[in-house]
């Protein structure tokens, strides 16, 4: 990428990730629109699990479709999209298709959505389990078949935030799956660039499953962080968090790093105004990092008929992560999609303020983490 890409995660107002049961061509365009006018390049968009395959063996030809028109929606207004398989883990939830799931008693922090519900069940590990990795192949090749050389579609991104939902056992068992992911999406859809969600966790733990296992098979590398999540930030605003993820991400994987998640909760007028400071000064220094380019979470508030249904139930904070209110009008942080429109992105820094050697990060790494984000602060950005 030559230029400094800043897209927009998308879910609807009226639907969040219940959009593919009730899908709307009309309603999808009037945002793809709204969006494209307020200068957003690029479009995130998640293929619920359950919707796109409710049985092991079979996708949903209806939603193949839906996404195919997402495409074409997005073409029309001048979008990329970015289609996020196996989700899986979203906004304080992990929605799984009930035959990705074992009975259990609610374990882990992250309570399982199926069938729109709660249920007491936990993920098979799809790093682990036979069938569920079959199973996410097939996916892969329908969804590549289906949208293969389309011009609206970017990248193809391997699951959002994967860890929070089950994690590798080993790390060739990662790299295995990372492995048969690629060959699958690339067999269908040789064109089309891959990626996968990572987040800031896979930087604190250990999980198997990071920028250099990734970067083996990707042909770039995502970062998500919240300084709202990080108990080591300077404060829930602060904006040189995402920059620093950014750069330790592309120091541990050699390469490219595309910031896939920053944001924060915006319900009142004050919220709104540190959400419009921390947005500009975030970016500014996302681009100063090198990144090329960045997504913000998210385009829309959710409208209140939603609010007592999972997960905003439970997380209401994730009610107000919009750009837009539920009404449809801008908030003061939409201004920034525009400002870097067709700006070239500058060549990555070298991160000489980093003192340690990467194969030794894991051994300790919240702890390390923590020290390179002192020198970062005192070096790189002082």
């Amino acid at each position: 990428m030559t230029t400094f890409d800043v897209g927009m995660n998308y879910w609807p107002a009226r639907s969040a990730m219940r959009w593919w049961r009730s899908f709307s061509r009309d309603e999808f365009a009037r945002d793809a629109h709204v969006m494209a006018d307020a200068g957003c390049a690029s479009l995130r968009v998640f293929l619920l699990w359950e919707d796109f395959q409710p049985e092991l063996r079979h996708v949903s030809t209806r939603a193949l479709q839906q996404l195919v028109d997402v495409a074409d929606v997005a073409q029309e207004a001048g979008l990329r999209i970015v289609p996020t398989l196996f989700t899986g883990h979203m906004s304080g939830a992990n929605w799984l298709p009930a035959w990705a799931t074992e009975p259990a008693e609610p374990l882990g922090r992250f309570r399982i959505v199926s069938g729109g519900r709660y249920v007491d069940a936990r993920a098979r590990n799809w790093f682990a389990d036979d069938d569920v990795i079959a199973a996410q192949e097939l996916l892969c090749r329908e969804v590549a078949r289906a949208l293969h050389g389309h011009p609206a579609r970017w990248a193809w991104d391997l699951g959002n935030e994967n860890s929070n939902v089950c994690v590798p056992l080993t790390r060739e068992q990662g790299r295995a799956w990372l492995g048969r992911m690629t060959d699958a999406l690339r067999a269908a859809d040789p064109s089309g660039a891959i990626t996968i969600g990572l987040h800031m966790e896979d930087l604190e733990q250990d999980r198997n499953i990071g920028p250099a296992e990734a970067a083996e098979v990707c042909d770039f590398l995502c970062m998500h962080g919240y300084p709202l999540y990080a108990a080591w930030a300077r404060s829930t605003t602060d904006p040189v968090l995402p920059a620093f993820l950014a750069e330790v991400t592309r120091w541990l994987g050699g390469k490219d790093v595309f910031f896939e998640e920053f944001g924060m909760p915006a319900e009142t007028h004050e919220d709104e105004d540190a959400e419009d400071v921390y947005v500009a000064e975030a970016l500014d220094l996302l681009y100063e990092a090198g990144t090329t380019g960045a997504m913000l979470w998210c385009f829309s508030d959710y409208v209140a008929d939603i609010w007592d249904l999972p997960p905003l139930d439970v997380a209401p904070h994730e009610r107000f992560f919009g750009l837009w209110r539920a009404d449809g009008s801008a908030k003061p942080a939409a201004r920034h999609l525009a400002r870097y429109r067709g700006i070239d992105r500058k060549p990555p820094k070298a991160a000489d303020w980093i003192d340690v050697d990467p194969r030794s990060y894991y051994d300790a790494p919240l702890e390390t983490l923590k020290r390179l984000y002192e020198r970062y602060g005192k070096v790189a950005v002082a």
